[in-house]
């Protein structure tokens, strides 16, 4: 694992076709540049304390008797695995990297043990900014209920990662925009985590 501030361009003349989102701060546009896939690194490290900060929990376990272990622990009793990747996923591939990058937040923990390849998860910090997130074989993440983020595979466009789950294996985005914005998860997020 290895965490980084994600390296943004700032531009005041967007494309006419950009839209602005409805949260956005000021008259400045931060707009991506390159593919998503891409490192998109600043230089600048985020330590792993800081992402405890932010409720994120980070483990690297090559054993999956340690990953028994946590989930008994934290109580998680249903698991799958899911295979991200053009091969795997045929026509639909690009359509659902889109899909899974928008940000968004779930009501529940998201929970991925990364079995083979790479990707990454970026989430918003205290002062809206993204610290990107490399994980990549044997790395488990613990995503906080509430925090707004995204997904991406890296350039080699393959991951496969296990997903745990409380209750029944279920992937719920809620994208971000002012409904969301005042959803109690989120509430309870900024209110433990800010």
């Amino acid at each position: 694992m290895r965490a980084y501030w994600f390296d943004n361009k700032e531009v005041k003349d967007p494309s006419p076709h950009y839209i602005t989102p409805p949260y956005a701060r000021s008259n400045k546009y931060i707009l991506q540049q390159g593919d998503q896939r891409e490192l998109h690194d600043s230089g600048r490290n985020v330590d792993p304390e800081y992402l405890e900060k932010l409720g994120v929990l980070y483990y690297h376990f090559a054993d999956e008797e340690d990953v028994d272990k946590l989930a008994h622990d934290r109580s998680y009793k249903n698991r799958d695995v899911i295979t991200v990747s053009p091969e795997k996923m045929g026509d639909v591939y690009e359509e659902k990297v889109k899909m899974f990058f928008k940000e968004h937040l779930h009501e529940d923990e998201e929970i991925r043990y990364i079995r083979d390849g790479a990707g990454f998860f970026d989430v918003r910090s205290e002062g809206d900014d993204w610290v990107r997130i490399r994980l990549e074989k044997d790395d488990l993440i613990i995503l906080p209920a509430g925090i707004y983020h995204r997904f991406t595979t890296d350039d080699k466009n393959y991951i496969q990662a296990m997903r745990l789950f409380k209750e029944e294996p279920k992937w719920t985005p809620l994208n971000r925009g002012p409904e969301v914005d005042a959803n109690p998860y989120r509430k309870e997020y900024l209110q433990t985590h800010n």
